[in-house]
């Protein structure tokens, strides 16, 4: 056996394995197991990994497909989309829009719908960040100014939010999640009208 199969056999540490059999002198057909077996499981290792790539390039093949089928948007349907992900996502408080999400191709598509469809004055653009205490609130600041196009000045002060279940160990959200608030009454009875309609048109 290798030194790698006794420690994970024992277990024991691959260091401690090696001290204790340095004078153990071995055979040539010993060595030639050995030898065999470590091109064995390199060559699994290279099967596995040439099987992965081969299954991520079909998926990509696949997806890339569906994404060709969906072309330009008009507006009406970035309404009904963007409507929907707030119906799911958005803050149902009254007097402003919130929406909030940590992945980031979600929080442009919100912004520019806002901003081209709803024409928005970035002015009126808010941003906030929620992160787990134990992350990185500067970088999570950059990363969020950057995907969202909207001034630091304009960004309120970063919640560190402490991550008792996990015990400062979650670290799926990197960036944390990001809101964005535009303080407009109209636009939130709006969209709240725009999904009553989508779900009346179902029901109907």
């Amino acid at each position: 056996m290798s030194i790698k199969a006794i420690a994970m056999t024992m277990p024991a540490a691959q260091s401690s394995v090696s001290i204790w059999t340095r004078e153990v002198e071995l055979n040539n057909d010993q060595k030639l197991i050995l030898k065999q077996n470590t091109h064995s499981r390199v060559t699994i290792e290279k099967r596995r990994q040439s099987r992965l790539v081969n299954e991520e390039a079909k998926r990509n093949i696949h997806i890339e497909a569906a994404a060709a089928e969906i072309g330009t948007l008009t507006d009406r349907e970035l309404k009904l989309i963007c409507a929907s992900l707030y119906w799911a996502e958005g803050a149902k408080k009254r007097g402003a829009v919130q929406f909030s999400n940590g992945d980031p191709n979600m929080i442009r598509l919100m912004l520019h719908f806002l901003r081209h469809t709803q024409k928005v004055d970035e002015t009126k653009l808010r941003g906030h960040i929620h992160i787990h205490e134990h992350l990185d609130p500067l970088g999570a600041e950059k990363y969020w100014q950057k995907v969202t196009g909207i001034s630091a000045s304009q960004f309120y002060k970063t919640y560190n939010k402490p991550n008792k279940s996990s015990k400062n160990t979650k670290n799926s959200l990197p960036y944390g999640v990001c809101d964005i608030y535009v303080m407009d009454t109209k636009l939130f009875l709006t969209i709240k009208g725009w999904t009553k309609g989508i779900y009346q048109s179902v029901d109907s």
